[in-house]
């Protein structure tokens, strides 16, 4: 039988008119999810215009009214537990079951955080023993937008090996590590993309705030070249739509897409954290970093030269220090020459987590590299000492290697070295009879071999950005 047309747009405008009505919480809040503990809750969704809406959880009842489409409550903190059951009603009634109070985090970058644990090395066997129902997973869809999105089409998921196979390698190790330590549930939010730059994660007011940025990412003739470099979009069409869910912190693995503006990022990166803490407007919330990894040595020559990739792990260095309550898992152990995804994830997880235990949870673990810490003459020596020596340095079978030394005349040559003591390293050249500067790892893809006693690789540095040493006499 035909119906006429005039039928089925009217059924067509009844069922649209029905779908408005009915109260629609945000898909963050879904069976499965995850709460954030000791924080009051944001919870909110979709209703008509002035439709009162009421959610009831763990003995709470708050009610508010829908406007322009939207409403919005808070509800006070609740300390870890579950399961719950969280009830919305408005026209309609709605329940989301299997509720769990813990600790949120989310989990941004490029590619190395999108890595899959499928993908991972020994994510397989990760993968059939997933199964964990307190470590619950979100995953945001890839969208760009030119303006602020506000939806997101996704749910919660419960670890299991189906659902953890494919979600971020290193978001899981670093989940599972924690829940392994830690008596609360955990929750895990991807929110990440391949290739993107730190300024594509960052708002159009937070650009905006520097005029070194505006000038650099929003001038009407600046033109990136390729779609994952472009500012704003994946804020505006990711992260936007997560502000303001409660979050423990964050960890973030980006930086090659920056590599090559690397005085920049010294700026941006850390404006960047500073723009999404006052966006969620949670305080200091914790955040993590990596390092990056080696990648391509064949770009370098038999002699020490200059490092785009050198000068990134710099500015993140540096960032520990712009950066209140952050952390930076150093990774030079476990790159790869040839393949810009490094496969050996689980390792980049649990470092990150380490540094949440110590400082998120206040277990006593050894959690920081060593980093270098100053510089003096001794003779013609130079002797370098590191923080977070822990019980001392050490290296994975010879003499330390990765270093080099330069003259006045600034031009490097690699240098001999030796551990002097618990915590500082010798280094020298006879080609450099007076050396006053000294590098660390500096190139894409450094060999190194320099570790602390928890087992933890030395950062890369170098000294000749900071005043010349005096010449010994």
């Amino acid at each position: 039988m035909k119906v006429p047309l005039a039928v089925v747009i009217g059924i067509l405008l009844c069922i649209a008119a029905g779908s408005f009505a009915d109260v629609v919480p945000h898909s963050l809040f879904s069976d499965n999810m995850v709460l954030q503990r000791d924080l009051s809750i944001p919870v909110w969704g979709k209703a008509q215009n002035g439709e009162k809406v009421t959610v009831e959880f763990c003995g709470q009842t708050v009610s508010t009214t829908a406007h322009n489409g939207m409403w919005f409550v808070r509800l006070t903190p609740e300390p870890a537990g579950g399961p719950f059951t969280m009830k919305i009603v408005g026209s309609n009634a709605i329940e989301l079951k299997n509720v769990m109070v813990g600790d949120v985090w989310l989990c941004g970058g490029q590619s190395n955080m999108q890595f899959g644990l499928k993908e991972s090395i020994g994510g397989d066997i990760a993968a059939e023993g997933a199964d964990k129902d307190q470590l619950r997973l979100f995953t945001v869809p890839v969208k760009v937008s030119n303006s602020p999105q506000y939806t997101i089409d996704s749910a919660w998921q419960i670890s299991n090996k189906a659902t953890a196979e494919g979600f971020s390698a290193v978001g899981y190790y670093f989940g599972r590590y924690l829940k392994t330590h830690q008596k609360v549930p955990i929750g895990l939010i991807n929110c990440c993309c391949g290739a993107t730059s730190a300024e594509a994660w960052m708002s159009k007011d937070m650009l905006q705030a520097d005029k070194r940025f505006a000038d650099a990412y929003l001038a009407p003739d600046y033109k990136p070249g390729w779609f994952p470099l472009v500012p704003m979009i994946f804020y505006n069409g990711m992260i936007n739509a997560v502000v303001p869910y409660g979050i423990k912190g964050a960890i973030w693995y980006q930086g090659e897409s920056n590599a090559g503006g690397a005085y920049l990022y010294r700026d941006l990166f850390p404006a960047m954290v500073k723009g999404w803490r006052e966006k969620w407007g949670e305080g200091d919330i914790p955040f993590y970093y990596v390092q990056l990894a080696p990648f391509e040595a064949s770009k370098h020559g038999p002699e020490p030269g200059d490092s785009n990739w050198a000068e990134l792990r710099e500015a993140q260095l540096l960032a520990l220090k712009k950066i209140s309550n952050s952390g930076m898992a150093v990774i030079t152990d476990v790159g790869n020459a040839t393949d810009i995804h490094p496969k050996d994830k689980q390792p980049v997880g649990e470092r990150l987590a380490l540094l949440s235990l110590k400082q998120d949870y206040g277990q006593k673990v050894e959690c920081y590299s060593p980093v270098y810490k100053s510089v003096k003459h001794d003779g013609e020596k130079l002797v370098v000492r590191f923080d977070n020596a822990y019980a001392g340095l050490k290296t994975s079978g010879s003499a330390p290697k990765g270093f080099a030394v330069a003259g006045v005349d600034g031009k490097y040559q690699w240098a001999e070295a030796e551990i002097k003591g618990k915590d500082s390293v010798a280094v020298w050249s006879a080609s450099v009879p007076n050396p006053v500067s000294v590098r660390y790892g500096w190139a894409d893809c450094p060999s190194l071999n320099l570790f602390n006693s928890a087992g933890l690789p030395a950062s890369p540095f170098r000294t000749d950005s900071l005043p010349i040493l005096t010449q010994p006499k």
